[in-house]
């Protein structure tokens, strides 16, 4: 069980990279409109990689229900949803319904969060290191989601580069002269400055720690 664990840990790592990658090439490819069915097969094999990796997890920590509710959330975000709703014959596409089309991005978050649980369990423990890694990842999706819905209707949005700086400049609570025009833009122009505002205190109330630290291990 313990090796079997471990490789359904290494599939799911693979497995989030690979979703990651695919919804950027997704996004700065595709037609704005309806997913690409490499994508969709993408989605739905790193998806049962995801639910396959939440059954070895529940397996491995047998009769430990307090871990199971946290689980939960991972599960419902590990289900394919948008290739359910293909198989029903429902519209999927992106202007239909903000809500579904929006599920592929938040399961790159999931498999983020695979990757930052991989890096961490690997021994990079270091809280600067996961900060850092968090900030970057969650200010690229942003810039993925922002070009994806604003790059058709927003007159001052030219190209995948311009929205990446205006995540950038957001997320440090500077602003961008790129003033969004779509609902999710709006959502994500208030969340980047509030991820902002709540990451860099911490780290640095991290940086002030470490050398307190190096101060009292010199004396």
């Amino acid at each position: 069980m313990p090796r079997l664990y471990s490789i359904l840990r290494i599939a799911s790592l693979i497995a989030g990279i690979a979703l990651i990658t695919g919804i950027s090439v997704e996004v700065l490819t595709g037609n704005h409109r309806v997913y690409s069915s490499w994508y969709m097969d993408l989605q739905l094999i790193a998806c049962t990689v995801f639910m396959a990796d939440f059954a070895g997890e529940i397996a491995a920590d047998y009769g430990a229900h307090r871990r199971f509710a946290p689980k939960v959330l991972f599960l419902l975000l590990s289900i394919p949803y948008l290739n359910i709703l293909q198989w029903c014959g429902a519209d999927i596409y992106r202007s239909a319904e903000v809500a579904v089309a929006a599920l592929p991005l938040i399961r790159s978050f999931v498999a983020m969060g695979v990757v930052i649980r991989w890096l961490i369990g690997r021994g990079v423990r270091r809280l600067l290191a996961a900060y850092v890694f968090t900030v970057v990842c969650f200010t690229y999706l942003a810039a993925l989601i922002f070009y994806d819905y604003e790059v058709t209707t927003n007159s001052t949005l030219h190209g995948f580069g311009n929205a990446l700086w205006w995540a950038w400049m957001n997320v440090t609570t500077v602003g961008a002269a790129i003033f969004p025009v779509t609902a999710i833009g709006k959502v994500l122009a208030v969340m980047l400055p509030c991820l902002g505002m709540m990451f860099f205190p911490i780290f640095t109330l991290y940086i002030t720690d470490m050398y307190r630290k190096r101060n009292d291990d010199q004396e």
